[in-house]
């Protein structure tokens, strides 16, 4: 029967090798050990084994379903001795086992990859049948058909990507055992033999796995990318990230997000770093003299004196949301690209000082109403901050939070940055 049932192991390898698929990773593996044993009992009275005898050897098939968790069929044989020490009788006892096993890769379940990637812990467990055959003795000759249980890890080192090192230990119950490990006395009459059971002994083994399949790695050491990177990864990508925030101009916008990526010193841009011309009259504003007003370039964009006063302009384009302060999501701190804006406003003042103007903030409408009911105040007291740096009269300003502008589709992205803003009311 042992011959036949290792002739099916090796069958079976042989056809899985022919069958391992071409996956992310390698689930087969054939695996040969080799080792001690040790009888702990039953032992008849003054029959003693060696703490470690050499004598058994095991050959298995495993398949994982995935990283963490596989089955194995394993065939392991081997015999008992006595140990060497005065009048300690002798004995020789045969046996073998087949087991059908749950596989749990404990090392990847445990996240040992994060502290190395060529050591490993496997834990198996399952039961099958197997036969103990005295050699010698009273009972000599007599096939002891038992059932087991089985228990075990494995310690694994990786050598190659096709082939691991292990270090196996096992515990084994025996059931429905007759008689004793020596072969020299029976456990119960043979009229009660089918009871639970009644026999445990323990394997220790050194031995190889190998890897079958197409992939590059197999189930007990693969990693999936995008859980770990490796430092030259994060180093790579830390670098990427790095330069898309490179502001290469100098004017507040990212380089990503830069569609003028060499806006002169002192332009005045909007949210995509384009150079802004606020009356359109072809005098980009930081050039502008008269930026809300237009004007020839002979008169640096401002209008003819005797034609319209500057304040109309400046209050329609002000009035009309054209001259915003935009911030970041959740932060009453101005955005770099868009502070220019008080700047324009405080020389609008300063230039008119029969005027007064009302800061309006806002938010979007992600979050709580109240908390951004306060935030929209903030930001309107950041601006008023600003202008009162810039020379501006306390008493010629007011500002108030409006809370939430539901105005806009508050689905876009680029909406609700126009929604988190201080706009600006000129009053006379």
């Amino acid at each position: 029967m042992k011959k036949i049932i290792l002739s099916t192991l090796m069958v079976g390898a042989l056809a899985i090798g022919a069958q391992a698929q071409d996956d992310d990773f390698n689930k087969w593996s054939i695996e040969v050990n080799g080792g001690f044993n040790k009888p702990m009992s039953p032992m008849t009275p003054g029959y003693y084994s060696p703490i470690l005898n050499i004598g058994h050897a095991d050959l298995g098939v495993r398949y994982m379903f995935n990283e963490k968790f596989g089955t194995k069929l394993d065939f392991g044989f081997g015999s008992f001795g006595e140990a060497s020490q005065d009048n300690n009788p002798e004995f020789s006892t045969n046996y073998y086992r087949v087991n059908l096993q749950g596989v749990a890769n404990l090392g990847r379940i445990m996240n040992w990859e994060t502290f190395s990637q060529r050591v490993n812990l496997l834990g198996h467990a399952g039961f099958g049948i197997g036969r103990v055959t005295p050699q010698q003795n009273e009972w000599e000759g007599f096939q002891d058909d038992v059932y087991n249980f089985i228990a075990g890890l494995t310690a694994q080192v990786k050598l190659t990507e096709r082939i691991a090192l292990n270090a196996d230990i096992s515990t084994i119950m025996n059931g429905r055992q007759n008689v004793a490990f020596d072969g020299a006395s029976a456990i119960t009459p043979l009229d009660y033999s089918f009871y639970g059971p009644k026999a445990n002994w323990w394997t220790g083994t050194l031995g190889l796995s190998f890897y079958l399949g197409g992939a590059s790695s197999h189930a007990d050491w693969y990693l999936r990318e995008s859980k770990y990177a490796t430092k030259e990864e994060l180093a790579t990508q830390i670098g990427e990230i790095r330069d898309m925030l490179k502001d290469s101009d100098g004017d507040g916008v990212p380089d990503y997000l830069d569609k003028e990526p060499n806006t002169p010193a002192g332009a005045r841009v909007d949210s995509h770093g384009r150079t802004l011309d606020s009356d359109g009259d072809g005098i980009p504003d930081h050039l502008d003299k008269c930026p809300f007003v237009p004007g020839p370039a002979s008169l640096d964009g401002c209008p003819p004196e005797d034609t319209v006063e500057e304040v109309d302009y400046l209050k329609k384009a002000i009035n009309d949301g054209y001259v915003n302060v935009y911030f970041a999501f959740d932060s009453s701190k101005p955005l770099g690209y868009s502070s220019s804006a008080a700047n324009y406003v405080a020389n609008f003042m300063k230039r008119n000082p029969g005027v007064s103007v009302e800061l309006k903030g806002y938010a979007d409408e992600i979050g709580p109403e109240d908390y951004n009911m306060k935030l929209s105040e903030r930001r309107a007291k950041a601006v008023y901050d600003l202008l009162v740096a810039a020379g501006i009269d306390e008493s010629r300003m007011t500002y108030k939070g409006y809370g939430e502008d539901t105005s806009v589709d508050k689905r876009s992205s680029d909406a609700r940055q126009l929604a988190r803003r201080v706009s600006f009311e000129v009053q006379d």
